[in-house]
């Protein structure tokens, strides 16, 4: 698959969290959200080690890797961003967190142009205009 499906496939997949996690974590026989993230997050390691195994990588080598660095912080931000968003489900409507959540997007696409310099066309520009826009009117009352 190129990346395309592989994006396709993350839209859709990623797009249940959101409300399996608000209907766990909410209600009057709920689950505390930070256990909702360790449950489905256990799923995710496991998973992942299993896939490691069976494409038979050496993630340990990559421990020493001069680039580690990134991975662990990029650890560091999507757990404080996974639990923040669990409890954010967990406290208020799918309808306004999930929203809100997604634009991360666009502060990542912002990133991009900004320090990994991508190129940030008027097509690109005007999309995160309207995504914010987006998140804007369907956030609010």
């Amino acid at each position: 698959m190129n990346y395309l499906a592989w994006s396709i496939l993350a839209l859709v997949t990623y797009s249940f969290v959101a409300p399996l996690m608000s209907v766990a974590t909410t209600g009057a026989i709920r689950i505390p959200s930070n256990s909702a993230a360790l449950i489905a997050n256990s799923i995710l390691i496991f998973v992942t080690v299993f896939i490691v195994v069976l494409t038979n990588e050496n993630t340990l080598r990559y421990l020493s890797h001069p680039k580690i660095k990134y991975v662990v912080l990029g650890g560091v931000c999507l757990t404080a961003g996974i639990l923040s968003y669990y409890k954010a489900l967990s406290t208020g409507p799918v309808s306004v967190v999930s929203p809100i959540f997604g634009m991360f997007l666009v502060l990542s696409s912002v990133i991009g142009f900004v320090f990994l310099n991508e190129s940030a066309s008027l097509q690109k520009l005007l999309g995160i205009a309207f995504a914010v826009i987006a998140v804007v009117l369907v956030s609010t009352d």
